[in-house]
């Protein structure tokens, strides 16, 4: 019996507009009605979820994976129940990979905040701030290590004829003490080492006494696949890429036709 549905945002649970179907919203509904937990498993900040998680409309406490796997809140009170951050010495080390790079923007998502490193904040990042309900702030970083707030993951942007030589060029040192992945076209993250959507997947669904077996994740992007892998029902939308759909168990419709919706009503509400 599933008792945990864990749910990827962007590709998965909102279609290409970006928003969420009424009928995702009627079956996530009815699957919380029959008592199974409602899990969030996004690379989003809180900023660019709050929004959608009011839209879903339930009342009993939820529980939302943020930042890839970075952070876990609690949605009754929104408060930060586990985190992993970036070290300053890991900052330092970060922007260092860019110094060849120019036109590769560094950026990071902070409890408050979304941070540019440096005088600027350049048009793709604001872009991408504004995709999450945020206005992203030009910081220095040594500002950054002055501060207290928790920086949870970074992000380098650029397009993608910039950022695949980046890629290419800085992947294999940048994975030896990172968990980074290609998220987007034009994001490369970098997350502390460890920690992915499966880790925190892994850790909530321990905490909830729930072992893999009665999880089931849906997603289609390359940041879900540890999670896909986590899950003993696994779910591809089918606008997933080939990646993820070699490993999953089950594939529904894609994210324009409700395939979150088809996914429950086929594996968790079936009987």
């Amino acid at each position: 019996m599933i008792k945990l549905i864990a749910i990827d945002l962007d590709g998965t649970l909102l279609n290409s507009e970006k928003k969420i179907p009424k009928e995702n919203i009627s079956a996530i509904q009815a699957a919380a009605q029959a008592g199974v937990k409602i899990v969030l498993c996004t690379g989003r900040p809180k900023s660019g979820i709050v929004l959608y998680f009011e839209q879903l409309g339930l009342t009993d406490e939820e529980y939302i994976i943020m930042n890839n796997g970075c952070s876990i809140y609690n949605t009754k009170n929104w408060e930060l129940m586990s985190y992993a951050q970036i070290t300053n010495e890991e900052l330092d080390q970060l922007q260092a990979a860019v110094r060849d790079f120019p036109e590769v923007y560094l950026t990071l998502t902070g409890e408050k905040h979304y941070y540019a490193v440096g005088d600027v904040v350049p048009e793709l990042v604001q872009y991408d701030a504004g995709l999450v309900f945020d206005t992203a702030k030009a910081i220095s970083l040594e500002a950054i290590k002055d501060s207290s707030e928790i920086i949870f993951q970074a992000m380098y942007m650029a397009k993608a004829p910039v950022l695949n030589p980046f890629q290419a060029a800085k992947e294999v040192d940048l994975a030896a003490d990172f968990s980074v992945v290609r998220s987007q076209p034009y994001i490369f993250e970098a997350m502390p080492k460890g920690y992915t959507k499966a880790t925190a997947l892994k850790a909530l669904s321990e905490k909830l006494g729930f072992s893999p077996d009665d999880v089931m994740a849906i997603g289609d992007a390359a940041n879900d696949l540890e999670m896909l892998q986590f899950a003993t029902h696994s779910v591809a939308m089918g606008n997933a890429t080939d990646e993820v759909k070699e490993i999953c168990r089950y594939q529904t419709t894609v994210n324009d036709q409700a395939g979150v919706a088809k996914a429950i009503y086929d594996y968790v509400l079936k009987d």
